[in-house]
């Protein structure tokens, strides 16, 4: 399993003034162009390429994070370890390892690319729209988090049945169970059927 490079560089998402552009793609995932991260996000969405990660300890339990309240997008919600966007021409590899590192301060051990799911999650909240090819990656944390406060609120390590919990009572972000549905078999093939994931 090899260990992700991450790089030192930060976007701090409360930085209005810097444009970050997202990598929008066709139902197969083929690079179509760019578009402005936020106009990206507005109704009706334009499919673009994303990523979420799912990291776990040595006993099995799955990294959450809830996001920032100051985030313009889902704020104060429960999600998977990290979620983002590549910048264009970037692999979702080294986007994931490098966003796990700004977010949460730890460079993961990654597994290769999970799978993709796509989706289409309006979030009533904000009135913004995911429409999102998302690439998914399982993986190993050894470090304690030291997240970004900018980014996450606060982290929590959580069993299966744990999470269960706390999903039934806590809010979670729109895209949480779609992502998490589609690593489970990856999930299952890093943990071991012991941890019921």
């Amino acid at each position: 399993m090899p260990i992700t490079p991450a790089t030192t560089g930060h976007r701090s998402s409360s930085d209005a003034a810097e444009a970050i552009l997202l990598e929008l793609v066709d139902e197969h995932g083929t690079t179509i162009g760019t578009e402005e991260k936020l106009a990206a996000h507005q109704p009706p969405g334009k499919l673009h390429r994303a990523f979420s990660v799912f990291l776990f300890d040595e006993r099995g339990r799955l990294l959450i994070q809830r996001r920032a309240l100051g985030k313009y997008h889902s704020p104060g919600v429960w999600s998977n370890t990290c979620c983002g966007h590549p910048y264009p021409g970037e692999s979702p590899f080294a986007a994931a390892a490098r966003r796990t590192f700004e977010e949460l301060g730890v460079s993961p051990s990654l597994m290769a690319e999970a799978g993709t799911v796509r989706y289409h999650h309006p979030d009533p909240a904000s009135g913004l729209v995911e429409q999102e090819y998302n690439h998914l990656f399982v993986g190993l944390v050894t470090e304690a988090p030291r997240p970004d406060p900018e980014e996450i609120a606060e982290t929590a390590f959580v069993t299966s049945a744990e999470l269960t919990v706390r999903h039934s009572s806590d809010p979670f972000s729109a895209w949480f169970g779609t992502v998490l549905d589609a690593a489970r078999p990856a999930i299952s093939e890093l943990t071991g059927p012991a941890a019921d994931w």
